[in-house]
């Protein structure tokens, strides 16, 4: 079972930046694609970003077109966290951030391939 908290959420005016983090508890942490995913009022969670196992030839990402060039995500598995840098932050970002964790050797955007979740953190970007 793996555990996953996120931090680093709040609110920012648009054009600023959030790094959020997700600190898991898994000492395999390394061996599990990592995703971000995030939710606003009224609508489906939606993929944001997904970071390949370590355990594979090449480290991949995956960025949704409407945040690719403004996000970054990366991970330190020494520190079991995962990390998303957001810049340029626009209005629309605004909803809650979760974390997520796949047993799979590749990266996939649907939700359903994610056993693992954390509670979410709150971003606001305010006009």
């Amino acid at each position: 079972q793996v555990q996953l908290v996120e931090s680093g959420g709040g609110l920012v005016q648009a054009g600023g930046s959030l790094r959020l983090s997700c600190a898991a508890s898994e000492r395999a942490f390394s061996s599990y694609t990592m995703g971000w995913f995030r939710q606003a009022p009224g609508k489906e969670r939606e993929f944001v970003s997904a970071i390949s196992r370590s355990d594979t030839p090449f480290v991949l990402t995956d960025y949704a077109d409407s945040v690719k060039g403004r996000f970054t995500i990366t991970r330190d598995n020494g520190k079991r966290t995962l990390y998303l840098q957001m810049n340029s932050l626009k209005p629309e970002d605004t909803a809650v951030y979760y974390c997520a964790a796949s047993g799979l050797p590749v990266i996939k955007r649907g939700t359903v391939n994610y056993p693992y979740w954390g509670q979410g953190t709150q971003v606001t970007v305010s006009s």
